[in-house]
């Protein structure tokens, strides 16, 4: 059967025919949509994880009891997932075991660039690259096989590009694999030095029996041979080249990058008169050419997505006309918190208030940084905003006659992901920081899966909803207030309060669902009249534009009547513009 499919789609069809059995992830762009499509699947037990660590261990687990076994991830995802990852590629498997690492070349919506191909090769684990979704799909299936046959993990690494360009997939059916037997052998299982050390011998002789692999699997091959410049590329870059490059030249097609096939590589660089190497990131490819003596030809950029237009620029090509136009006519739209979005509240108040600083984190309120806020200093990575503002606060307490306070803001979500941990260290090491943790009720930015917040599982099940206030008082924060971040005088006086305690931590809770939240039942009950309301400008505008200043994209001013005004079908009535309005001209539309 024929399907059209993005390749995350395919990756989890692919995962689905191979006989899987268990699934685990924490969801972010690119690499989101593998598990909410393995869910889709009865066959396959899936679960939000609450960061990418506890979701390898729980495969890793899944795949020790003898199942085949998959967990996904953003790139930045990996480096949480890095500790289990690395002992296991030492321990070898028992059911098949594969990790998607979703790159993101360009950054679209990630905080760096970084190549995990890098990963496989410093783990000593396999490594493939599909280049469109027929390939997701076939080299997923072609992973468990490798997983199985060598014993050991297996990463998969895809791309933006990849993840989300649809093609035409040959769907097959499902190869039922039973779960193996467990079996005790601690001389595989426990990695206590006496225990490793021969495990490190393994996983060299493993790797050994891979090199002679990539030189025969058909996962790497040459096409078009016999021309005098040859093209080298893996993944959608691939298809990037053959697009520029056409039939002038030959290329040698990389799907299985670690351990690289040098001898096919020499083979195929013999005699060329110009070598090109197209990947994106990092010299992955390139430095292994080189090293093996060839020159290769050092025109393209060393970072973004090398499309197309990128490469004909490169290589002094004339550019396609439908990707020209007059950058002046094209106006700058800076994203922004969507309309009734239930940060702005915070932003706004926290925004104006001097010897503050603010520590962010990863999520839609990362926009809290931008004008008309500008209430965010720095941001990391997951989890990061309240242990590196904890340290902030440390240092800033060492200056005499220091006034400066850190509050540091996070997700829910984010609080689950790697945020409790940091907060268990400011309560042990007596910080005064202020953390504020901003609950929408659900993982907003990556597209509204469950958390273990939410009080279901990502099948929709109802299952136990971690309570955040309860979690605090947990582990020693005395001082929490929770508050409607829609209130903003509640929202004042909350920080006012979490200020005027000098010498211990605490915590605000501003809590009210996303915008574009599908409403739970628990959710119903709670905020009853949420986004109910509408509002409107009446004709007591005096134009003062002071409600731009709630960055709402529902509010512009109209140049002609000099008087603000109210997208109706844009506003979901959460009554920030009106609470600033001097002259309370914003109100509320009767019914």
């Amino acid at each position: 059967m024929k399907k059209l499919l993005t390749g995350d789609e395919a990756v989890a069809l692919g995962a689905w025919e191979a006989g899987c059995h268990f699934a685990s992830a924490y969801p972010g762009t690119p690499s989101t949509e593998i598990m909410e499509n393995l869910s889709l699947f009865k066959e396959i037990k899936c679960e939000w994880a609450p960061n990418e660590k506890v979701a390898v261990e729980s495969c890793c687990g899944a795949s020790l009891a003898g199942a085949r076994t998959i967990a996904s991830m953003k790139h930045v995802g990996m480096n949480v997932a890095a500790d289990p990852m690395f002992t296991f590629a030492y321990m070898g498997v028992n059911g098949g075991f594969v990790i998607i690492t979703a790159d993101e070349p360009g950054q679209h919506s990630s905080q760096n660039e970084q190549d995990n191909r890098y990963y496989a090769k410093m783990a000593k684990v396999p490594l493939l690259e599909p280049a469109d979704s027929q390939e997701c799909l076939d080299m997923v299936k072609m992973a468990f096989e490798i997983s199985e046959k060598y014993d050991t993990l297996v990463i998969v690494r895809l791309t933006t590009r990849v993840c989300h360009s649809k093609g035409i997939v040959d769907a097959g059916e499902r190869k039922e694999i039973p779960i193996k037997e467990y079996k005790k052998d601690i001389t595989r299982t426990i990695t206590v030095p006496a225990l490793s050390r021969p495990m490190r011998i393994r996983v060299e002789n493993r790797m050994n029996e891979l090199k002679d692999f990539s030189e025969d699997t058909p996962l790497n091959r040459i096409e078009n041979d016999g021309k005098s410049i040859g093209v080298i590329a893996s993944g959608m870059c691939f298809y990037y080249a053959k697009e520029v490059f056409g039939n002038e030249s030959s290329y040698l097609k990389l799907g299985f990058t670690n351990p690289m096939p040098q001898k096919l590589i020499a083979k195929f660089c013999e005699g060329k008169e110009k070598i090109y190497v197209v990947e994106e990131n990092d010299p992955y490819i390139k430095d292994t050419v080189r090293a093996l003596g060839f020159k290769v030809e050092d025109v393209f950029p060393f970072c973004g997505e090398m499309t197309p237009d990128v490469l004909r620029k490169a290589l002094g090509n004339e550019e396609l006309s439908a990707l020209c136009c007059d950058e002046d006519k094209v106006l700058a739209r800076p994203p922004m918190l969507c309309a009734g979005c239930p940060h702005r509240g915070f932003f706004y108040e926290i925004g104006k208030r001097k010897d503050v600083v603010v520590s962010g984190d990863i999520g839609c309120y990362t926009l809290g940084f931008a004008q008309p806020f500008n209430a965010m200093d720095v941001n990391i990575c997951m989890g990061a905003s309240i242990s590196a503002g904890h340290g902030a606060q440390q240092v800033f307490d060492m200056v005499k006659d220091n006034k400066k306070r850190v509050v540091a803001v996070i997700g829910d979500s984010t609080f689950f992901h790697t945020g409790i941990n940091s907060l268990i260290n400011v309560v042990y090491n007596k910080s005064n920081t202020i953390s504020v943790i901003l609950d929408n009720r659900i993982t907003g930015m990556t597209g509204h899966q469950q958390n273990p917040g939410s009080g279901y599982t990502i099948n929709g099940e109802e299952t136990v909803a971690i309570n955040i206030e309860g979690l605090c008082r947990a582990i020693g924060i005395k001082h929490i207030f929770i508050v409607d971040p829609n209130r903003l005088d509640e929202m004042n006086k909350a920080i006012d309060n979490a200020l005027a305690i000098k010498d211990e931590p605490s915590v605000i809770i501003t809590r009210y669902p996303c915008v574009l939240k599908k409403m739970s039942l628990m959710d119903k009950e709670e905020f009853p009249d949420a986004f109910k309301d509408k509002y409107t400008v009446a004709e007591s505008c005096i134009g003062c534009k002071k409600c731009l200043t709630a960055g709402c994209p529902a509010i512009s001013f109209d140049q002609e009547s000099k008087k603000s005004v109210i997208d109706r079908d844009m506003c979901a009535g959460c009554s920030v513009c009106s609470q600033i309005c001097p002259v309370k001209a914003i109100v509320k539309e009767e019914i």
